[in-house]
C-alpha cells in the first residue's frame, strides 16, 4: 500500500498535468470554488504547497508569517506550480515527515494528517480547475479511492471547516467520482 506521501504526489503530478493545459485566456474563468477564479486558485494551491515544507520542517504559522501571501505564481503559472509541487512532494517525502507535529490552523497535527489535507486540496482543486478549463475532468479512480480513504473518517470535520461546498445531491447508483465530488460541494454535471 502506497503512503499518504507517495499519493499526495500522484496528485499533485495529476493536477500539474492540469495546470500545464490552462491557456493565458483561461486565467480568469470562474471555477466551481466561488471565491476563486482559475487565476485565484492556481494561487491558492501554488501557496498551499510552498507552506507544506516549513510547517513540516517545524515552523509555526507565525514564523512563516505572510510570506507566501499575495501573487506567488507570477507569469508562469505552469512553471510556479511546479516548483512547488516538487518543494511538497519532497517535504512530505523526508524521513518521520507523516510522524511529526504540525502546526497548522487547526492542529497541531501528524504529518500523515497535513499530508492527507493536502492531497484533498490538491486533488479536487485540480478537478475543478479542469472543469473551470474546459479540460478533462475524469480523476485517476486510483487517487479517488485513495481522496475516500482520507475523507471517509473525517467527513462531518471537513464539510464543517468552510473549506469545501456543502454537500449535493446525487443518484444513488453515481460512480465514485461524482459521489466524491458531491460530499465536497461539488457538481460533475456543471
Amino acid at each position: 500500500m502506497s503512503s499518504v506521501a507517495d499519493e499526495h504526489r500522484k496528485a499533485l503530478d495529476a493536477t500539474g498535468r492540469i495546470v500545464r493545459g490552462i491557456t493565458p485566456e483561461r486565467m480568469t474563468e470562474s471555477t466551481p470554488c466561488e471565491d476563486f477564479d482559475v487565476r485565484g486558485l492556481l494561487n491558492h494551491l501554488v501557496s498551499g504547497n510552498l507552506w507544506v515544507e516549513p510547517l513540516v520542517s517545524g515552523k509555526t504559522i507565525d514564523e512563516v508569517g505572510d510570506r507566501y501571501d499575495g501573487d506567488v505564481i507570477g507569469d508562469d503559472p505552469s512553471a510556479a506550480y511546479d516548483a512547488s509541487a516538487r518543494v511538497a512532494g519532497d517535504a512530505f517525502a523526508q524521513p518521520g515527515a507523516m510522524e511529526v507535529p504540525v502546526a497548522v490552523s487547526y492542529g497541531p497535527v501528524p504529518g500523515e494528517v497535513y499530508a492527507g489535507h493536502r492531497f484533498i486540496d490538491v486533488l479536487i482543486h485540480g478537478w475543478d480547475l479542469a472543469m473551470a478549463t474546459g479540460q478533462d475532468t475524469t480523476l485517476d479512480p486510483g487517487l479517488v479511492e485513495t481522496c475516500w480513504d482520507i475523507v471517509r473518517p473525517q467527513q462531518e470535520l471537513l464539510q464543517g471547516s468552510g473549506a469545501f461546498g456543502s454537500p449535493v445531491d446525487v443518484a444513488a447508483d453515481a460512480d465514485s467520482q461524482t459521489r466524491l465530488l458531491a460530499v465536497l460541494g461539488r457538481r460533475a454535471d456543471r
